[in-house]
């Protein structure tokens, strides 16, 4: 296993876009996980996609100066995830998500990357949750294959709120729906009381990897406060031959009191922790 580093562009809302990259070149990170989340990054979709491949080769040019390379690009079409699940009830608000996640498709291949996150769907309270979950099962094998027409590997991440919060839950999906894979942050587990063992197996559905601290009762916590046994999962890495990068994602927002970690210094903390560790394995 090759440890490749990545660093996620909206890590620091308060520069400017190309103050963030060149931050994140000055770290020394290989790779960038660039936000299309509407209206809470730098780089909205609605703004990128109407002009879609002046927007991406704008993009790629900035990343690829600076001597790095697009990891990923995670689609978030409203502050909250809720509105245009890739499950919600509204057929017309479905097909939008289509739409935009077909844009989504043609940005990443003009910016570089080979992969794309979207969140898995949600469940809606006008509905039982199991209906919400089968509407998942409907919807996300068009995804897959739209990603694979694109040479594009599709994840979606298991997170607080969505349809898969738990491992077990994820665990499910990954056995109903054999091709998909997860942008894995083992800190929506954690918040919640769960241990790194119920997380691990997830691993193994894994194709990009989300890293920062947390604890029991917090999403995002600082480096000394984390619980989670990062040296477990890289050896538990190592030994699966994981291939994809490893993206340090602190953010800055009050949801879940994100907002209280100096983004910067964690993310200099984890970057030298990971690279030591790999070292020692």
């Amino acid at each position: 296993m090759k440890l490749k580093l990545s660093c996620a562009d909206f890590a620091f809302p308060l520069v400017t876009h190309d103050q963030s990259l060149d931050l994140i070149q000055m770290l020394g990170f290989q790779g960038v996980d660039v936000g299309l989340f509407e209206k809470r990054s730098h780089l909205w979709p609605s703004r990128e996609f109407r002009s879609l491949n002046k927007s991406a080769r704008e993009l790629a040019r900035r990343i690829q100066d600076r001597g790095m390379v697009v990891a990923d690009v995670f689609l978030q079409m409203a502050p909250d995830a809720a509105p245009f699940a890739i499950n919600h009830p509204q057929s017309s608000r479905r097909r939008k998500t289509r739409e935009w996640f077909r844009k989504t498709l043609d940005y990443a291949n003009r910016c570089g990357t080979k992969h794309v996150t979207l969140t898995p769907g949600v469940p809606h309270p006008s509905e039982s949750r199991l209906t919400s979950y089968r509407r998942c099962l409907q919807e996300l094998p068009w995804y897959i294959s739209q990603a694979r027409d694109h040479d594009i590997v599709f994840a979606v991440e298991p997170h607080v709120g969505s349809i898969i919060p738990r491992p077990a839950s994820a665990l499910k999906l990954a056995r109903d729906l054999p091709d998909l894979t997860y942008t894995l942050d083992y800190t929506h587990f954690t918040r919640s009381g769960i241990s790194d063992l119920q997380v691990e197996p997830l691993l193994n559905t894994a194709s990009h990897f989300h890293v920062r601290g947390a604890r029991r009762g917090r999403l995002q916590a600082n480096f000394e406060d984390n619980v989670i046994d990062y040296q477990r999962v890289l050896r538990r890495m190592k030994q699966i031959n994981y291939r994809g990068w490893l993206g340090i994602e602190y953010v800055r927002t009050d949801w879940e009191r994100c907002n209280e970690s100096d983004n910067l210094c964690e993310t200099i903390l984890y970057r030298d922790f990971l690279q030591k560790t790999m070292k020692s394995l």
